[in-house]
């Protein structure tokens, strides 16, 4: 009550790694529902009560009008919980869509479970739109998001990959440990994918 669940909200976001997804906390999200349904109930029936006492809802500075407003804020602030909450969830998968791939499935398994249904269709729709812009001016803009000084970057290879790589100009399979000499465009996918800590592939030497 009085806007603890929404807290308790935030609170669990901001306990994550600063980037990083949690499971998306249904629970805690439903309970803070929940405490919207109880304050928003409490606030019609001090309003009814006030009206039918024959006074002036407005006006009125009786108990019955502070515990009305109590509740209404009660209810704002939660209601802002629950927007900063799926916000902010919202921002990182915006941010995976540019540090990571464009494709659901180049998400690595881990962070596609910590996913709603609702984030994954969010997720997707991002990603068309900005392969439709990027399309039309003919330029990738979440390969480099850094402007590069040298086209081509030294990589080792931190872990055997099971199917080979793609490149510009080639196809080619990586040994474990060897260095390469790659166009940033080819290599970058890879090491963004390694900054999540999740598919070790390509380093930066």
């Amino acid at each position: 009550m009085y806007g603890r669940k929404g807290y308790q909200l935030l609170k669990d976001f901001a306990s994550g790694e600063k980037g990083q997804l949690k499971p998306f906390n249904s629970k805690l999200f439903d309970e803070t529902i929940e405490e919207c349904d109880q304050n928003d109930h409490l606030l019609q029936s001090l309003i009814r009560k006030i009206q039918q006492e024959g006074l002036d809802v407005q006006n009125n500075r009786n108990a019955d009008h502070y515990g009305a407003l109590i509740h209404h804020l009660s209810l704002m602030r939660n209601k802002r919980c629950l927007m900063a909450y799926v916000y902010n969830r919202a921002e990182i998968v915006r941010d995976l869509a540019w540090r990571v791939g464009l494709e659901l499935l180049d998400l690595p398994s881990e962070i596609q479970e910590k996913l709603t249904s609702l984030e994954k269709e969010y997720f997707k729709n991002h990603s068309v739109a900005l392969k439709s812009y990027m399309g039309k001016v003919g330029i990738e803009l979440n390969v480099d998001m850094v402007p590069p000084k040298d086209p081509y970057i030294k990589v080792r290879i931190l872990d055997d990959i099971d199917e080979g790589i793609v490149l510009s100009d080639k196809t080619t399979n990586f040994a474990r440990h060897s260095m390469h000499f790659l166009k940033r465009t080819d290599a970058e996918p890879y090491i963004a994918r390694v900054s999540l800590f999740v598919i070790p592939s390509l380093e930066l030497e």
